[in-house]
């Protein structure tokens, strides 16, 4: 028992650490390798004629920050969809709130090309609340609708549909090109100023969702406990869905459709600090960003002097780690 409360301090703390290595890793390596002296120049002392201080101040550092910074955002979000749902299958990705960003920012782009990157940011907010609406209100409406398995099934349904009409309407239009960043979830294009833009959206959503941490394991516990504890399930329900909504948007904004990262790393957070979410939220914040900066790194190995796309390779971890709850957890819901 005490090795499980101090696990998650340890984690906390040591991550700090372990994100200054993957940042230094990831400036470090890539289609041309730089040395330690010219990543400390291009920090300390950077020179704005110097090619390797423009790589780093420009396209990588940016790159690892936003990785961190996306990865978190994902985990926050699908842990917070797990506890409220109590399906172990929920996340961003399968549940169409990523796709309903994805096919927001497509009209967008068409119809209001001249829209900055704040309405860009609160475009894609309101399209996760609307993929995340159609999936959940359908779910409602057919039997055992809500079903983990079901529900992923629905989920994947509706995001496939709204992937496939964006594809469409930018084949129409002629910008698939432009449009291809969302798709492919290119982390290389990361914009520094959208990231600046993006964080006080995203403090919002981290704030709601350590806030909102207690009610979510005291709702994970079932309805019926929920509301003999005199809790308001509805409302931290509708705030969950906010801070969900807020936190994806955010991603795909800044990076388009990155799958299996909300799903993997609140399970590996529940099994690491148990099923309190005031620790399952943070860790799972944390582990979720060195996670997908982990991947970001491998992507530029994987087959070299290419680099894989970034989709690709959270879909290896999370492809057998997917089909692992389904054989493990069967129809069930979390307990």
């Amino acid at each position: 028992m005490r090795l499980k409360q101090s696990l998650p301090v340890a984690i906390l703390v040591m991550a700090p650490v372990v994100a200054v290595c993957m940042i230094l890793i990831s400036i470090s390596f890539g289609a041309k390798n730089i040395t330690p002296g010219d990543v400390w120049g291009a920090i300390v002392h950077f020179d704005p004629n110097n090619v390797d201080h423009q790589i780093i101040r420009v396209s990588r550092l940016p790159r690892v920050i936003g990785a961190l910074l996306i990865g978190a955002f994902l985990a926050v979000s699908g842990a917070l969809m797990q506890g409220m749902t109590r399906n172990y299958l929920a996340s961003p990705s399968m549940m169409g709130v990523s796709d309903g960003s994805v096919f927001l920012v497509t009209l967008a782009m068409v119809f209001l090309p001249s829209g900055g990157s704040v309405s860009l940011i609160t475009l894609s907010m309101i399209g996760s609340a609307l993929g995340a609406a159609i999936v959940f209100g359908i779910a409602w409406l057919i039997p055992n609708g809500m079903s983990p398995v079901r529900l992923a099934i629905l989920g994947t349904i509706i995001g496939t549909f709204l992937s496939g009409v964006s594809a469409a309407v930018s084949s129409y239009f002629q910008i698939s090109q432009g449009l291809s960043f969302w798709y492919n979830a290119r982390l290389h294009q990361m914009d520094p100023e959208l990231i600046k833009l993006s964080i006080p959206f995203a403090v919002v959503g981290l704030a709601l969702a350590l806030g909102l941490s207690k009610s979510i394991t005291v709702l994970s516990l079932g309805d019926d406990v929920s509301a003999s504890l005199g809790q308001r399930t509805t409302v931290v329900r509708i705030l969950t869905i906010l801070s969900v909504v807020i936190l994806t948007g955010v991603s795909v904004a800044l990076a388009g459709k990155i799958a299996f990262v909300g799903l993997i790393v609140p399970h590996i957070a529940r099994f690491l600090t148990g099923v309190d979410y005031r620790w399952i939220i943070p860790v799972s914040g944390v582990l979720g960003g060195l996670f997908l900066a982990f991947c970001d790194i491998l992507s530029r190995f994987v087959n070299q002097p290419f680099e894989t796309p970034i989709g690709v390779v959270t879909a290896l971890f999370g492809v057998p780690f997917f089909l692992y709850l389904i054989k493990t957890r069967g129809g069930g819901k979390n307990a």
